[in-house]
């Protein structure tokens, strides 16, 4: 059997020089932060991301019809018109007034905090810059004198869900198999920059003809797409009954992005059910 031999060393000589190591020293191991911690940095990392970059937000109501749809959820960009307050979780005070600020362009969908009350988010479509005059004659929009072009197009369906329902009896219609529906008319719009959307115009009411309206500095005159079943800039600032002129300063951001939408007939305790009342085909959509 072989072996490796060691020469011997006469007395008095120096010892021989240790082999090199060849190896990198081990390193410490890191201590493992806690599970606490990591909840920490995430809920910073959301806190963070939801105040500066994008939020998401649902929709709870028709206002918005035919672009949104009760039980839509959307992202919202929360750069574009730059930060306040309202842009922190539960509007905490930590930023004095409005930095890099920008105006919205006429047509955006914007999230806002709705006067007067300044707490709830509202959203809605922006038709009147500081500076214009904006008035609604016979159901016609108008900036400054000159009438928004509006075609008719074909009406507007929509099945009943738990999340839909027909505004009036006169719009109930049902489909060759059965299945109800709501027929809403429908009109094509075109704003002065080129912007162009959808609006529903159900009828006469008392919405459709306003005095004129002369946007002052640091306002916006906001409308709702479903023009006779919203409560937007026609209407003074009264809590549950309109808007008003609304603050720049009380954006919060501007809509981007659908990113799930819901016809409301989903159970928790039946999971197949959040996919089968899944609205596929507005996932995804842009504004």
């Amino acid at each position: 059997m072989d072996a490796t031999m060691t020469e011997p060393t006469e007395p008095g000589s120096p010892a021989p020089a240790p082999e090199p190591v060849t190896g990198k020293p081990a390193k410490p191991k890191k201590k493992e932060d806690s599970f606490l911690v990591f909840i920490v940095k995430l809920a910073l990392i959301v806190i963070v991301f939801r105040s500066f970059v994008f939020s998401p937000f649902n929709i709870p109501s028709e206002s918005m019809l035919p672009g949104l749809e009760n039980g839509d959820y959307l992202l919202a960009a929360k750069w574009p018109y730059g930060y306040s307050r309202y842009s922190l979780p539960w509007s905490v005070p930590l930023i004095p007034q409005r930095i890099f600020a920008h105006q919205p362009e006429r047509g955006d969908v914007v999230i806002f905090k709705a006067p007067p009350t300044n707490e709830v988010d509202y959203i809605k479509r922006v038709i009147g810059l500081p500076g214009d005059q904006i008035q609604v004659i016979g159901g016609v929009l108008h900036i400054n004198g000159a009438a928004v072009p509006k075609q008719r197009i074909a009406d507007l369906e929509l099945r009943v869900t738990p999340n839909t329902h027909c505004y009036l009896p006169q719009f109930e219609a049902t489909r060759p198999d059965g299945t109800p529906v709501c027929h809403y008319p429908q009109y094509h719009e075109t704003l002065p920059n080129g912007r162009s959307y959808d609006v529903l115009d159900l009828g006469r009411t008392p919405q459709d003809d306003t005095p004129p309206i002369l946007v002052p500095e640091g306002r916006l005159f906001l409308m709702g797409d479903n023009r006779d079943n919203s409560l937007d800039s026609r209407f003074p600032a009264v809590a549950n009954e309109g808007i008003g002129l609304v603050p720049e300063d009380n954006l919060v951001g501007r809509a981007t992005v659908m990113m799930w939408s819901t016809d409301g007939s989903s159970k928790w305790l039946e999971p197949w059910t959040w996919f089968t009342s899944a609205r596929w085909r507005r996932i995804g959509r842009t504004f």
